[in-house]
């Protein structure tokens, strides 16, 4: 060997380079064979490629893993099969009292009548089940047959075509896993001196021991040098999300400008959500695509019939006000019907009921609910950030003055301030401010509450400025990002990667 030198590394590095002689090898096989944990090779790795020895190539990829419903109806077949194949053996069943068939649960028997009547298979008459079209039965179990098939395959590591495993995803007999892969192979420099035999393995060791010197196996031993340049592994303590830090942050900010957090329901009545809001019954708004009602219990309750009496009367005449109000025939029974709120503005109606006239400010930082369809913008659950300023002599005015003191105190930009409508205040404005790739986005709404909104609430004597701000699009303003799904992502390498502001 011309008495060149020989390059020492530990036994483990060196067969890593062994397995590599053929070409690029992933890591987890290196892991098998090997007869290690992935995670144990990462410092080999990590020194051979300093060494100019190997090259790493990283990638991401998706890890397709069966659910537990997965690895059953591989077993025993899928819910559609069984429940057809009991009520083909029974031609006719009472959903009330169907067979006990060992391994099949009450859940998986409704799945199964599911899946079969929405392909016309079957036919439901009350608690009644039975074949309905024996050609779509036999073109359901066909396709359920086909999804076994495809859960077999994946089961031995073949993926079936996307389609399939978007519906099997659907389903939730699989579940996919974004994962890192880690490919390594040998450089030039590392083929040459394993051609020419110039790398050894032998055993590494890290710690001059008592055992080493007395028994001189310390002669024939390699000790590892250490680099002091190497940087450590990063590690990442735990921490807020981004967007939980921006609203803590808001509160603080609120409260510093003299404003008390209030808190209310996530499920509320119509009267706080909409009827005290002088909101007619009739309005959109308060229709099925526009807002979330809770089935059971469909009904609340409110014990003060002198609420419910005063609110009702705003809406048919307009009350003591001295306004005309809506002139429809109001309805207890619907105001008392249970949603999702679809404002904090509830909050408001519920603080001034209880607090009446005074001088106070408060706020609400929480979610609302609306079916929304889900895009860069709108989301089906968001927060608002909502509140009002209670005093004899507030205006308009004051209000505005607000908006563009919180937005520049969040680093906004300016407000384009324009006249707007609201069923509860009067006069009422929209204030926009301009997202980089979004353009102009309405950020800002509120006014003057009615009389027609605080008489029947017990306040007489002040004047209220009322907001609900749209606080997830003043986030993505903020936050420097441009869809609003970002704000409830639940991708670590995405949140690590994302700094919160210098100002926080």
């Amino acid at each position: 060997m011309n008495g060149a030198p020989i390059l020492v590394l530990g036994e483990r590095q060196k067969k890593i380079l062994d397995l590599c002689v053929n070409g690029f090898r992933e890591l987890d096989e290196l892991a098998s064979e090997l007869g290690c944990k992935r995670e144990d090779l990462m410092r080999d790795i990590e020194e051979l490629k300093a060494k100019g020895l190997i090259e790493v190539d990283r990638s991401s990829a998706e890890k397709i893993e069966l659910t537990k419903e997965g690895r059953q109806y591989i077993r025993a077949g899928l819910p559609e099969e069984r429940v057809a194949e009991i009520i083909r053996g029974f031609g006719e069943l009472d959903l009330g009292s169907l067979p006990e068939v060992p391994g099949l649960s009450g859940d998986e028997v409704r799945i199964g009548i599911m899946h079969l009547a929405k392909a016309g298979a079957l036919k439901v008459d009350g608690t009644r089940v039975k074949i309905a079209n024996e050609e779509a039965l036999t073109s359901a179990l066909m396709q359920a047959s086909e999804l076994k098939r495809a859960l077999e395959a994946i089961a031995v590591g073949e993926p079936p075509e996307r389609k399939l495993i978007e519906v099997l995803k659907r389903r939730r007999m699989v579940s996919i896993k974004k994962v890192s892969e880690l490919r390594v192979g040998l450089t030039d420099s590392a083929k040459k001196l394993l051609s020419e035999g110039m790398v050894v393995g032998t055993r590494l060791v890290t710690a001059l021991t008592p055992q080493l010197i007395a028994s001189g196996e310390w002669r024939n031993v390699q000790f590892k040098s250490y680099d002091l340049s190497l940087q450590p592994p990063r590690l990442y303590p735990g921490r807020k999300h981004p967007y939980l830090e921006f609203l803590d942050y808001v509160r603080e900010l609120l409260v510093a400008m003299g404003f008390e957090e209030v808190k209310g329901p996530h499920v509320e009545l119509e009267l706080w959500n909409f009827d005290a809001l002088f909101q007619a019954q009739d309005h959109p708004a308060r229709e099925i695509h526009d807002t979330f009602f809770v089935k059971y219990p469909a009904m609340g309750r409110v014990s003060d019939q002198d609420l419910l009496r005063r609110v009702g009367e705003v809406h048919e005449f307009g009350g003591d006000t001295g306004s005309k109000g809506w002139g429809y025939k109001w309805d207890p029974a619907r105001a008392l019907r249970l949603v999702l709120r679809t404002q904090t503005t509830a909050v408001s109606a519920r603080t001034l009921y209880k607090r009446g006239d005074g001088e106070y400010r408060c706020f609400a930082l929480d979610r609302v609910f609306r079916p929304e369809n889900l895009d860069a913008k709108h989301s089906m659950e968001f927060y608002q950030l909502e509140g009002i300023i209670v005093s004899r002599h507030v205006t308009l005015r004051h209000l505005v003055g607000f908006f563009h003191e919180l937005a520049k105190e969040l680093g906004l930009g300016p407000v384009k301030i324009k006249p707007a409508y609201f069923p509860f205040t009067e006069p009422s404005v929209e204030g926009f401010v301009k997202h980089e790739k979004l353009g102009w986005m309405e950020v800002f709404p509120g006014g003057m509450f009615r009389p027609e909104v605080l008489r029947p609430l017990g306040v007489k004597g002040s004047n209220v400025a009322a907001w609900g701000i749209g606080i997830d699009r003043i986030a993505m303003i903020a936050l420097g990002v441009d869809d609003i799904r970002l704000l409830f992502t639940q991708d670590l390498d995405f949140l690590r990667k994302w700094p919160p502001p210098i100002r926080w």
